[in-house]
């Protein structure tokens, strides 16, 4: 036993005092997306919520059309959102405000407890953590989907799958959610609106930010500091890992600007965010298959020749270098397709083998698995999702 406090929390189980004009149910298909995606991100080292169990329960629900609905327990380090702390600010309840808190201190940075600025502090570490969550996600092309002040756990941890997804081909501008018509929670814009939802948070606690400051002039001007601390601390946990994907674990002049014009090659070139940075390990000696990934190979054999040239200033030999790319760029992600094809057969068919054959081969992303080589494929042209759904 770990000791550590964990939460656990019914999704689907019906309305409560905050669902608005919904019915607090949910579908199943939503449902296992979210037991396989949060299972695969836990799969990949990436801080996350995780389904204890998933129910079916008989009954149906209504959106576009009747749905079989289901509910999970989900399990978290704590449930406090960004907007737990927003829900008190907006109703001036400055001692709620405190006692949250205080108890957020004590349950997840407890190191600061005892220190003279802990509200203070208590920003600057929901910032750092972010910072580092979401570098995470940029570096294996997963999309939230629906990054509002809700879906920020003040933890670190990913929370609420509704339409998330990863990413085949990669482009920046990607957007998957059926609801985010303006690509407000595009992949790209992922760490800019986390400094949103992080300044909301600086906002509510800026009440007691002022009284521990001696003045609310410079608990905002502290608060304002430390919101934009995010964007160095984000660039670097997503350069260094940048660096790492294609093999790089020196730092030198001009790793960057390599990495960045891979990524310009790949969005131009159609190429597969997830295969194009695992079989690079294969390029290492020379010509393998990643230039297949792309619509005009040549693209790619003109920046591997400046990679392998900077390669050969690296200290590791080859094998421990390719070795190393391997576990820091995963085979086996949850491809779009793949998810869906495990939610029809449940849906459609009552059918859960596809469904556990996915969560098996996700709980070992880095491994080859060739029995398993057809999940890591992208999907067909007939094959692709365009578009995820929330379910609540």
């Amino acid at each position: 036993m770990s000791g550590q406090l964990r939460d656990v929390q019914l999704k689907g189980s019906g309305p409560t005092r905050f669902s608005r004009n919904g019915d607090g149910r949910a579908a199943l298909g939503p449902m296992m997306r979210e037991y396989i995606v949060s299972e695969a991100m836990h799969a990949l080292g990436i801080p996350t919520t995780r389904t204890l169990s998933l129910v079916a329960t008989g009954e149906h629900v209504y959106r576009e059309t009747r749905l079989p609905g289901a509910l999970i327990a989900r399990v978290a380090a704590s449930h406090i959102r960004v907007g737990t702390f927003q829900y008190l600010a907006v109703r001036e309840d400055i001692d709620g405000l405190r006692a949250l808190a205080d108890y957020a201190i004590a349950r997840h940075y407890p190191h600061l407890t005892e220190v003279p600025r802990r509200y203070l502090g208590f920003l600057n570490a929901v910032v750092e953590a972010q910072a580092k969550l979401v570098a995470q996600w940029m570096l294996v092309g997963f999309i939230h989907g629906v990054l509002n002040t809700d879906n920020v756990a003040i933890s670190g941890e990913t929370i609420d799958y509704g339409p998330c997804a990863f990413m085949d081909a990669y482009h920046p501008a990607t957007v998957f959610s059926s609801i985010d018509h303006q690509g407000r929670y595009a992949f790209a814009n992922q760490p800019r609106i986390t400094v949103w939802n992080l300044a909301r948070l600086a906002e509510a606690l800026l009440p007691i930010l002022g009284s521990e400051a001696g003045g609310d002039d410079e608990g905002f001007k502290q608060a304002k500091a430390v919101i934009g601390s995010f964007q160095a601390r984000y660039e670097a946990a997503f350069h260094e890992g940048i660096r790492h994907k294609i093999g790089l674990f020196t730092e030198q002049p001009g790793d960057l600007d390599l990495a960045a014009e891979l990524l310009d090659l790949m969005a131009r070139n159609g190429a597969d965010f997830t295969l194009t940075f695992r079989d690079l390990a294969h390029e290492i000696g020379g010509a393998g298959r990643v230039r297949n990934h792309f619509i005009d190979p040549t693209a790619f054999d003109s920046w591997a020749s400046r990679w392998r040239e900077r390669l050969a200033r690296e200290p590791e030999n080859a094998a421990d270098r390719r070795a190393r790319m391997r576990r820091v760029n995963p085979k086996y992600i949850a491809r779009n397709h793949r998810v869906e094809a495990a939610i029809a057969a449940a849906t459609d068919e009552g059918d859960f083998r596809p469904f556990q054959s996915l969560l098996a081969v996700l709980a070992r992303p880095f491994d080859e698995q060739p029995e398993m080589e057809e999940y890591a494929q992208p999907p067909a042209d007939e094959e692709r999702v365009l578009n995820t759904f929330c379910g609540t």
